[in-house]
């Protein structure tokens, strides 16, 4: 009889055990649910935030990442300053002295061939050894990796073109002929070089100061494009719903 009432107990012990731990398991996974509830209306709130042109990536990363994004977003100020230094400097050289890019190098060749020439001449009268001139070889990788990238970006290009002038895409269309119509006036106002010196300036302070206001510039941004949608609706309904579609545009050639 002791020994029934024994495994009785023990019997009891072991049910109990169970109930508790399953107790305990529901507890700990109704807490995580919870958390999970508390963790996921944050998260939504953050992939529902509107960043300008749909990005999902950090500015940096945008950019390319590595050194190049660095220098673009003054990472590393004296490189990035010395690059719109020398930009400077060669705008100003030709744009306000009025220099010739040909007659530029050639003078810088003649002073450096000049010096180079005279060092190595009088180095055995002065005793000093002549200037180390390093050989400079192009690689044969660089040279055709540069040479696929550009195709590839250029043969893009063209198929944008292409679709574009084929009449698939209206809205496309009206923006590549908007985004031309304004560099033909900003063409008139100034020549190739300011213009790609402005855009070179552009380039190395809009991406930094977007990054550092980037929350007001995206909102801003949220609402100037809800506005444009707003008024090309209103224009479709006006003008572009009137005008009338060839014939061929639902035809399917076999």
């Amino acid at each position: 009889m002791a020994d029934h009432a024994g495994e009785n107990e023990s019997f009891v012990e072991s049910v109990m055990d169970k109930i508790n731990d399953k107790l305990h398991h529901d507890s700990s996974s109704s807490d995580s649910e919870d958390e999970k509830e508390k963790i996921s209306p944050v998260e939504a709130a953050k992939a529902k935030i509107y960043r300008l042109f749909g990005r999902e990536r950090p500015v940096h990363k945008v950019l390319g990442g590595g050194k190049p994004a660095d220098i673009f977003l003054w990472r590393d100020k004296k490189i990035t300053a010395g690059v719109l230094g020398f930009a400077t400097a060669i705008w100003v050289l030709f744009e306000l002295l009025e220099y010739h890019l040909l007659t530029l190098v050639c003078h810088i060749l003649i002073l450096a061939l000049a010096v180079l020439f005279l060092w190595s001449n009088a180095s055995t009268f002065i005793n000093k050894s002549p200037p180390q001139i390093p050989e400079v070889i192009l690689p044969e990788d660089i040279v055709l990796g540069v040479a696929s990238a550009l195709r590839i970006e250029i043969n893009r290009a063209l198929e944008i073109l292409r679709d574009i002038a084929s009449g698939k895409e209206l809205k496309k269309f009206l923006a590549v002929i908007a985004g031309l119509w304004v560099l033909s006036i900003l063409g008139n106002c100034w020549n190739f070089l300011t213009l790609f010196y402005i855009c070179f300036v552009l380039l190395h302070t809009v991406p930094v100061l977007y990054e550092k206001y980037e929350d007001q510039v995206d909102a801003f941004a949220e609402k100037a494009e809800a506005e444009i949608k707003k008024q090309y609706a209103v224009f479709n309904v006006k003008v572009l719903s009137k005008i009338p579609r060839g014939p061929l545009k639902d035809k399917k050639f076999l």
